[in-house]
């Protein structure tokens, strides 16, 4: 079933042109090099096509298979998801790479970031990759007749929304493109992260009643725009200065009450190959060993935390193994003892052969492989392969109960902590952990219970920050600040810096304080 729709999305990912130049933000061919009417003449399923296209630019490199490039980067360094994992989870506490790559370095060691850093111009290019593909689609679809116009249109500001929410969690500021400035040769005038804030929230607001309860899967729908919403109320206060717990309560909720999801009964089929059955994952990035090749999607999180030397690569349904990404005392300390834990979560690191201590972040036996993400189902049989077609699940419904409780901890109106304990209990007990009481729900309990559940999932860098934990010195983690024990490290580090060829693109940027 999976491949069908696989086939589906990815089967007319040909009429997008690939020859694409982010660095000038807006400057980027059309998306079709036909109209659109010329091309639903040819094919009425073209707009699905170029939909599934946009949906698979946060997962994929290019139109043309895995070494082919939307943008003028690296086609295996650069693509969106892995951009989102080096700099969230590389960047904190989660994982460390030990590639010693130029720009990488400073990422997994969270010091020297400069604006000339590969992998900020990486993400960066690919957010104003699918920003201005998704104003060309919809500066057309108003004047042409496809069945379920308003819900596509949905779905494509959907898109939009999710890339610019990394623009603002990521940069703190860019450039407001919009199917308006569409085409425009002009520079943009820069926007506030305020105004980037004001806008995704209105068009979240706006799509969240248009979008269906349920959709062909790896597509958008109520419980995706709700999530979102969550997650930018949750970070409203780092954001704008305003904090909105008790609106981001409000739509954690509504995914948890109204959506038809539950939580899966297997914590390790939630990155298992046949996730796509999963009754818990609300959004996935898609990803097939055979259908959408990516050295970008899960594929770079499972190869690079495998090792022949150490590890059987075949039992995680692998070929190779890049022996790169191990995690650290910092997300594996949280379980106490490992060998004793019952908690299923301890289980899923790779310990035989390595050492418990981060003495040398570039030596692969010092650190645990997360062995989390697998490219094996979890029932039936699979064979092993280069490329994974493990989905990666980019907002799940335990999130949405952790979200909530932490809502409820911070006194956000409207929340009962009883329910909160419920919620937490049940992401807990789901794993086999012990269950907690009403006087364990503190802030510092559920910043590490999101670690302890979410953690290699692309949200440990922005919680961290919304803790006050990211920056200064009064949270360590190995190797913060290029120090073995870690040490304190300045404040602006809570944003990247704007890329160096953004700035030179458009005069109008300026670099964010401390570059």
């Amino acid at each position: 079933m999976k491949n069908k729709i696989l086939k589906l999305l990815f089967g007319l990912i040909v009429i997008f042109t690939a020859n694409v130049s982010c660095t000038a933000d807006l400057d980027t061919k059309p998306i079709t090099e036909l109209s659109l009417d010329e091309l639903l003449a040819q094919d009425p399923q073209a707009v699905e096509g170029i939909l599934s296209r946009l949906y698979g630019s946060f997962a994929l490199s290019g139109a043309d298979g895995s070494g082919s490039s939307d943008i003028s980067d690296d086609a295996g360094e650069s693509p969106f998801l892995r951009g989102i994992i080096n700099l969230q989870d590389f960047s904190a506490d989660a994982m460390k790479n030990r590639w010693g790559d130029n720009g990488l370095d400073q990422l997994t060691t969270t010091s020297d970031w400069t604006p000339d850093n590969k992998f900020f111009r990486y993400l960066y290019n690919r957010i104003f990759f699918t920003i201005p593909q998704c104003n060309n689609l919809l500066s057309i679809l108003p004047n042409v007749e496809v069945e379920n116009k308003d819900v596509i249109i949905s779905e494509v500001r959907f898109i939009r929304a999710l890339a610019n929410y990394y623009l603002i969690d990521v940069f703190g500021k860019g450039v407001l493109a919009t199917e308006e400035n569409f085409g425009q040769t002009d520079p943009l005038p820069e926007a506030s992260r305020q105004e980037l804030f004001d806008f995704v929230e209105s068009e979240l607001l706006a799509i969240e009643p248009l979008l269906p309860n349920t959709n062909t899967y790896g597509r958008a729908t109520k419980g995706a725009a709700q999530m979102l919403l969550a997650k930018l109320y949750l970070n409203a206060e780092v954001y704008t200065g305003t904090a909105k717990y008790a609106e981001a309560a409000t739509y954690a909720n509504k995914v948890i009450t109204e959506g038809p999801y539950s939580l899966d009964t297997n914590f390790v089929g939630l990155f298992s190959a046949d996730n796509n059955t999963s009754t818990e994952i609300i959004f996935p990035l898609i990803a097939d060993a055979q259908v959408s090749q990516s050295f970008g999607n899960t594929t770079y999180i499972i190869n690079g935390s495998l090792n022949s030397d150490t590890m059987p690569l075949s039992q995680f349904g692998a070929t190779e193994g890049w022996g790169g990404h191990r995690s650290s005392k910092a997300w594996y300390g949280l379980y106490g003892n490992l060998s004793t834990s019952p908690d299923v979560r301890a289980s899923l690191f790779w310990i035989s052969g390595h050492n418990y201590e981060m003495n040398d972040y570039r030596e692969w036996t010092d650190g645990y492989p997360s062995i989390k993400f697998r490219n094996t189902n979890l029932t039936g049989t699979s064979l092993p392969s280069s490329f994974a077609s493990t989905d990666f699940p980019l907002f799940r419904l335990a999130d949405a109960y952790l979200m909530y409780a932490e809502c409820a901890i911070r006194n956000a109106a409207g929340t009962d902590m009883g329910i909160a304990e419920d919620y937490v209990n049940d992401v807990r007990e789901r794993s086999n952990a012990t269950s907690i009481s009403q006087s364990d729900l503190t802030l510092n309990f559920i910043l590490d219970e999101r670690a302890r559940e979410l953690n290699l999932e692309g949200h440990r860098r922005t919680d961290l920050i919304r803790f006050g934990k990211f920056t200064g010195g009064s949270y360590l983690w190995p190797w913060k600040g290029g120090v073995k024990d870690g040490t304190s490290i300045p404040s602006y580090y809570n944003l990247f810096p704007i890329p160096s060829s953004a700035l030179q693109a458009n005069p109008n940027l300026n670099q964010n304080p401390g570059y």
